[in-house]
């Protein structure tokens, strides 16, 4: 019989965040592959756990993805666990889940804490829906398509950053997506744990005269939707109904399709685009 992946979650800053269940998943495995060895080791030694390590990080997540998939395949028990937080959620946990799958191996997720979902029912913005961006794209090209499709974004944003990227990021997203409200959370769990609610052009002059130290998420409001209807109305005004169909058209719809869509834009039957355009 194969083993089992277990992802096990892990503190992001206090230690008494750690559950039963985890200290007792990684006391038991076989294994426990670990994205940092040096770091995991301070918190396996504070609870007693002896169980071997092996370095399963970013630059060797797909060649070491295979060499742990063959120890379960021969039965092994492995436990996955990041730096800090919940494997498979900005890391290269992912990948190894994914591998298991391919291989009919169970993976079972062992529950703890998440930056994330913290900083974000914390934040004081809405929880009902949320967008996930981890950390924007380093590349520029990337980056601007990254941040041009946060524009429309309706939903709640989460977006993690480092002290020194912060002030250069606040910055783009206060260009990019207006002035939005945001929550700016910092070093979550930790002794100078702060949730800072505000707005984008604030945060701009806020780190202007104070230096960020520690570790960021920042939780920014979705768009609004109605003002979002309103700026397409009003792009739509700016064109005729050929054009607009021929807009859809040169996209490589069908004129059919491209009526349907047009109809949809302006908020009218298709009948009344098709009238117009024969």
């Amino acid at each position: 019989m194969s083993g089992i992946l277990y992802l096990v979650a892990t503190p992001i800053g206090n230690l008494e965040d750690m559950t039963y269940r985890a200290v007792r998943i990684l006391s038991e495995a076989d294994l426990i592959a670990a994205e940092d060895t040096r770091n995991s080791i301070k918190l396996l030694n504070h609870f007693g756990i002896k169980t071997p390590m092996t370095s399963y990080h970013e630059f060797n997540r797909y060649d070491k993805a295979d060499e742990l998939i063959k120890k379960l395949a021969d039965g092994l028990v492995v436990a996955c666990i990041t730096d800090a937080g919940t494997p498979g959620i900005s890391d290269p946990g992912e990948v190894l889940v994914g591998k298991c799958y391919e291989a009919g191996i169970p993976v079972v997720p062992v529950p703890g804490a998440c930056a994330a979902v913290n900083a974000l029912i914390a934040s004081g913005q809405s929880t009902r829906r949320f967008a996930f961006e981890a950390f924007l794209p380093a590349d520029k090209k990337e980056r601007r398509a990254q941040l041009e499709a946060l524009k429309s974004e309706t939903r709640t944003i989460v977006i993690y950053e480092a002290p020194h990227h912060l002030k250069k990021t606040v910055a783009e997203l206060a260009e990019a997506l207006g002035d939005r409200s945001v929550t700016i959370a910092k070093e979550l769990t930790k002794k100078h744990e702060t949730f800072m609610k505000t707005t984008l052009s604030e945060a701009c002059d806020y780190y202007d005269s104070q230096e960020p130290r520690g570790e960021y998420i920042l939780v920014i409001a979705g768009a609004d939707p109605e003002a979002l209807a309103e700026e397409s109305r009003r792009q739509w005004d700016e064109m005729t109904v050929e054009e607009h169909v021929a807009m859809y058209m040169e996209r490589g719809l069908t004129k059919k399709e491209a009526i349907k869509q047009t109809a949809s834009d302006r908020g009218v039957p298709k009948r009344e685009i098709y009238n117009l355009t024969i």
